[in-house]
């Protein structure tokens, strides 16, 4: 989906803050969150795609306010709310108070278009479209061309994925792009390398 949390490419927001060395976790409720959060993966009551995208489904203000493990924590709650492990008022009696979920989410799709089988040196497009279900797709490569470099095994179908839609696997393409292309005289020459699912592709002639 189209959101706050698709920040990649995007400037405004300073330098990268980063300690090396620093703690993975910093306080004990963190360490939970995250062990309940691959439980349950693990258990099969959320896959992964599910799990990111009740993050993205974070209020705005909330989620860049939020920290790594609390938008962890949100999409943990509102995903066992959503599957009636537990209600929101059995929740906010735990926590005692309001307890912030994510927003309702919109219905997925399956695979967009029939096995392209893309190979390296392939000249390819990103779809430049918005849509309200889960997509891993990020904004800025949305409409630009680059080269195919590698193929990965298939995966499931994130845009389905996340949302219980039927879909066949698919494959992702490690797409090459010159920076100069993505950022036009706001980026050193550079190559930028991104993974896209076979469905946001399209292939384009020199």
């Amino acid at each position: 989906m189209d959101g706050i949390h698709d920040l990649g490419g995007r400037q405004g927001f300073g330098p990268v803050r980063f300690k090396t060395g620093a703690a993975i976790f910093h306080e004990d409720w963190e360490i939970k969150a995250n062990a309940l959060y691959s439980l349950a993966v693990k258990g099969g009551i959320f896959n992964m795609d599910e799990y990111r995208h009740a993050i993205e489904r974070m209020e705005p203000k909330h989620y860049l306010n939020a920290s790594y493990y609390e938008r962890s924590l949100t999409s943990l709650a509102s995903l066992c709310v959503e599957k009636g492990l537990i209600s929101k008022e059995e929740l906010e009696e735990l926590a005692c108070g309001f307890y912030p979920l994510s927003l309702p989410s919109a219905a997925g799709r399956s695979n967009r278009s029939e096995p392209k089988n893309f190979k390296p040196g392939d000249l390819v497009e990103v779809i430049n479209e918005h849509v309200a279900c889960h997509v891993r797709m990020p904004s800025y490569v949305r409409g630009k061309r680059g080269k195919v470099i590698r193929v990965t095994p298939a995966y499931p179908y994130p845009d389905a994925h996340a949302h219980g839609v039927k879909a066949r696997d698919e494959p992702t393409y490690d797409v090459e792009f010159k920076s100069s292309h993505l950022w036009p005289e706001g980026a050193e020459e550079a190559l930028v390398n991104v993974g896209i699912f076979e469905s946001y592709l399209k292939f384009v002639s020199d």
